[in-house]
């Protein structure tokens, strides 16, 4: 590598967070390569894509070796949590295991002239049905397959950078979404699609689990900007990044009506299109999560 530029490498590139960091990364002049499944394609204009599977860890470290980064965002997950309890040991080996190849990376890089910085993308999951509001010392109940993966490659952070030194720090982040680049499975963007669907005549219900579950939601084009700004900071810590107020996913689906109605004139009311599917709950679920990002402000 000859170019001045800063260099970042991005697992998990083509998600919703990838995208958005990728843009934010290329706007401050950042040379940005990216770690993806093979056939991926990313539209903005990166100067590498570098394939492989997150539970390929030599595939992961020649990415890193020919890309030889600055600053790696580790991005990548199986991220449904309801798919997490049908594939529990993919999740946790896609989920746990990169970051451990990044970091032994970056520990054996840390005494050149410019040391690489890690961020590792955590989750408000890894709380589970602790008391909100939860912070930096809330304690970690997980409660799905996903958020065990979570609290493990959490865990890996924390001990690389008191063990061996190694800059490292993980943001935990509560519930974001971007407009338009949400997959139809979370659930977000499936009551965005199926309110728009039955507004259009497409369809006639929206089939949802548990309208109570309470979540804090933030815009991911703000959250990435808070994982820029924790790699910039002298001293490596973990921080929440939430935006301490949260919503139930029934007013998510009042909202996403209220709108629709202004948008179009009709007058449909959600209580007539929703449908309750316990198919579509989770095995255990976690009620309520809300974030106290005080250390970050």
């Amino acid at each position: 590598m000859t170019t001045n530029k800063l260099r970042a490498l991005i697992t998990g590139i083509t998600g919703q967070d990838g995208q958005c960091l990728t843009k934010l990364l290329l706007s401050k002049g950042y040379e940005v390569h990216g770690f993806a499944r093979r056939g991926s394609s990313v539209k903005l204009p990166v100067q590498g894509l570098h394939f492989g599977d997150l539970t390929d860890p030599a595939a992961l470290r020649f990415a890193l070796n020919e890309s030889d980064p600055h600053e790696v965002y580790n991005l990548g997950a199986q991220s449904h949590v309801k798919a997490s309890f049908v594939e529990p040991e993919y999740t946790f080996s896609a989920t746990a295991r990169p970051i451990i190849t990044v970091l032994e990376w970056a520990r054996e890089h840390r005494n050149v002239a410019m040391p690489r910085k890690i961020y590792h993308a955590s989750s408000s999951e890894m709380f589970g049905d602790s008391l909100p509001p939860q912070d930096e010392e809330t304690p970690f109940r997980p409660r799905s397959p996903y958020a065990i993966a979570k609290v493990a490659a959490h865990q890996s952070v924390r001990l690389w950078r008191e063990a061996y030194g190694v800059f490292a720090v993980a943001g935990i982040l509560f519930n974001h979404e971007e407009p338009g680049l949400r997959p139809p499975a979370f659930v977000t963007r499936k009551i965005s699609l199926g309110v728009a669907r039955i507004f259009a005549n497409h369809s006639n219900e929206l089939v949802l689990g548990n309208l109570e579950a309470k979540r804090d939601w933030g815009l991911a084009s703000d959250f990435v900007k808070a994982q820029w700004l924790m790699r910039q900071q002298d001293e490596p810590r973990d921080y929440v990044i939430a935006t301490g107020e949260a919503h139930t996913v029934r007013e998510f689906v009042e909202f996403a009506f209220l709108t629709a109605r202004n948008a179009t004139g009709r007058n449909l009311q959600w209580e007539d299109y929703v449908r309750l599917d316990k198919r579509f709950e989770r095995p255990a679920e976690v009620p309520f999560l809300l974030g106290d990002s005080t250390r970050a402000r």
